[in-house]
């Protein structure tokens, strides 16, 4: 009943939103309009018909990018078409050929557009491709299950679309897939194998330095996840009947770690909407429209997700078996790792994502290299100011060294 109280909340929010929206529009009466304090009216009118989730994955907004000192157009293309994901290519008419780079976006309720300024950045030298993940309420149940392993398959699917030479950047959660994946080609002299991969701010052994995400995975059973988070899809969406970790329960998880933050910006929004401030608040509109689009995770792979990464720590621990055979990441011998971390962040700590370096037992001294951006948190890995500045050029470097 949990999605269906939620669906009945939002269908009963509705009408209200819309009239909101309208009548912060113009569509208001003239004695409306003559109210004093129509500025603080306007602004909340305009919060309340903000007042929604999304289940819809936003544009990743990237009409054009500059590539040296010229404005090419990008074009959104898919490249490979599955149930539970597209790869999605970012196309660029350009005359000299880019490293091409594979972006394994998180599954973990939000779209793969949370990565837009990660792929806007990268897009200047390189030849883009994202795992473009769908919202699991809209994948049918005649589509079977998608779990961890299966999160691997497509992985490596993609990696061989991109074919020889390509390269891979993880962000967060599937961090640990996207190792796995490599060392599973690597282990079967795929190819396809990336020449370079990437591990940003991911899980990999959640045993060091434990966060307030690590300890909620750990101090319930997978019984206690089963039976108090994972809901049916109502029969009114593509996958009715689909069991699933709704995304508006994680959204709500998160901002309850950072619940005074978010009432501080929406505090500031609606001063910046009542003064007119209207660029302030536009840049803080774009982010929660991102922020409040959620996405539905299955519910093999949520589960396995906490049961393996989170409470077992299966690849740290050398458990992780892929398809029955068990996953050596000293299969790696040619892939050059990079890791980075954020010295603020307080979802995936410090010493965590440094742990594959000693999974990656036979890579050659040369062909690792690990880096530490203080004083940025999670977010700050893979967007923003020290992300296009300081981080990528070493992304961009360990790529072109490769070549």
């Amino acid at each position: 009943m949990l999605y269906q109280a939620y669906q009945l909340q939002d269908d009963l929010m509705a009408p209200f939103r819309l009239m909101a929206s309208s009548l912060s529009n113009g569509a208001a009466p003239e004695w409306m309009k003559s109210l004093p304090g129509k500025s603080h009216i306007n602004a909340s009118l305009e919060m309340l018909a903000r007042f929604k989730l999304s289940h819809e994955r936003p544009s990743f907004g990237i009409p054009s990018v500059m590539v040296g000192n010229r404005d090419v157009p990008v074009t959104e293309e898919v490249v490979l078409s599955k149930p539970f994901g597209n790869l999605l290519h970012f196309a660029k008419d350009i005359d000299t050929p880019q490293p091409k780079i594979l972006v394994v976006a998180p599954l973990s309720g939000h779209f793969a557009t949370l990565l837009a300024g990660t792929v806007r950045t990268l897009l200047e030298d390189h030849d883009v491709y994202i795992t473009d993940w769908a919202n699991a309420r809209d994948v049918p149940v005649e589509e079977g299950p998608f779990g961890v392993e299966d999160y691997v398959d497509y992985v490596i699917q993609f990696l061989e679309e991109l074919g020889p030479g390509s390269n891979v950047l993880a962000v967060c959660q599937p961090c640990v897939q996207t190792l796995i994946a490599v060392a599973v080609m690597s282990a079967a002299n795929n190819p396809a194998t990336p020449r370079t991969m990437t591990l940003m701010a991911g899980p990999i052994d959640v045993r060091e330095s434990p966060t307030m995400v690590n300890e909620l995975a750990n101090e319930k059973s997978l019984s206690w996840f089963r039976n108090n988070v994972i809901a049916t899809v109502p029969g009114r969406h593509k996958g009715g009947g689909r069991r699933v970790y709704p995304g508006f329960i994680q959204l709500m998880s998160f901002m309850a770690m950072n619940m005074d933050r978010h009432r501080e910006a929406h505090r500031k929004l609606y001063v910046n909407l009542a003064n007119g401030e209207y660029e302030k608040a536009r840049k803080t509109k774009e982010f929660y429209d991102e922020y409040f689009a959620v996405l539905d995770l299955t519910e093999e792979f949520y589960l396995e997700t906490i049961d393996r990464v989170f409470q077992r720590a299966e690849l740290a621990t050398g458990d992780f078996t892929y398809r029955g055979t068990p996953v050596d990441c000293g299969a790696i011998r040619k892939t050059a790792l990079l890791t980075v971390e954020g010295g603020r962040d307080d979802i995936c700590s410090l010493g965590q994502t440094t742990a594959a370096h000693d999974l990656c037992r036979s890579l050659r001294p040369h062909l690792k290299r690990h880096h530490l951006q203080a004083n940025v948190g999670h977010y700050g890995v893979f967007n923003g100011k020290r992300w296009e500045k300081e981080i990528y050029p070493i992304v961009r470097n360990l790529i072109l060294a490769m070549e």
